[in-house]
């Protein structure tokens, strides 16, 4: 309840600011909020946008890494199995 009096009295005593400005200044005033709404929301626009590059780079990373590995595993998957194929001519020639 104390919460929404102080609001509702600081949205009073803002009205009545307002009401003391020559139209000049709250046409200022006005323009003023209006650049800064518009250069925030185009901070927040290239800031999701980089957080968005950022995970797609991530994310392309761990695909080559994995690939990496994959093939390696696959490499030496094969050289063991050409090995043991050696070894087991080896073996039946005795």
């Amino acid at each position: 309840m104390k919460t929404v009096t102080v609001v509702a009295m600081a949205l009073a005593i803002g009205a009545l600011g307002a009401c003391n400005k020559n139209p000049n200044e709250a046409a200022a005033d006005n323009i003023e909020a209006n650049y800064s709404n518009a250069a925030e929301n185009v901070e927040d626009a290239t800031s999701n946008a980089a957080d968005q590059i950022e995970a797609n780079s991530e994310n392309a990373a761990d695909q080559v890494k994995a690939a990496g590995e994959n093939q390696s595993d696959a490499l030496k998957n094969e050289g063991e199995q050409k090995a043991d194929a050696v070894r087991n001519t080896g073996n039946n020639a005795h």
